[in-house]
């Protein structure tokens, strides 16, 4: 990983791969990026907020998730380390939604790396239809981006830092 928490793009390309494969529910592309035993551990009291283990098991759980809720994956922040940290806007659909309008919501995950993939995530974000956001932080309005526009790019003079 980066020397000081940079952001190496082994590990930026990494992220970036999950979760494009998770928001297509597309369970090979998330099997090619997390470990055999990996193990995704959901902040309770979440939907599912069971851990799910194993990779079989987690991406299956990502293609159940991606059709349901219809969730799609922007990540803000990447910090690379020995793990990787990013903060996240899932863009989803509340089931039973009237309007099928997406709302986003907001969110922080450690991951762990073992030989060159995913092996733990640890998730932190509250899953509500009014999107929780941090109380008097600036936050840009977070918006899904078109297809065209979701390539990986750095900011420039933002060591440790991915916008998408």
């Amino acid at each position: 990983m980066g020397e000081n928490g940079a952001v190496t793009d082994g590990a930026a390309t990494l992220i970036t791969r999950y979760y494009d494969g998770c928001s297509a529910g597309d369970v090979e592309a998330v099997l090619s990026t997390v470990h055999p035993d990996v193990v995704h551990y959901f902040l309770a009291p979440n939907p599912g907020s069971s851990p799910v283990a194993g990779a079989e098991d987690l991406a299956r759980y990502w293609r159940k998730v991606a059709g349901r809720i219809r969730a799609r994956w922007v990540v803000d922040h990447l910090v690379a380390g020995d793990e990787v940290v990013i903060e996240w806007t899932m863009f989803w659909v509340p089931p039973g939604s009237p309007t099928g309008e997406r709302i986003g919501a907001r969110g922080a995950e450690w991951f762990v790396l073992r030989d060159g993939l995913i092996a733990e995530i640890r998730s932190y974000y509250q899953q509500r239809e009014h999107g929780p956001e941090l109380d008097g932080f600036p936050l840009r309005r977070a918006r899904l981006p078109p297809p065209w526009r979701r390539a990986q790019r750095r900011p420039p003079g933002a060591a440790g830092l991915i916008r998408r």
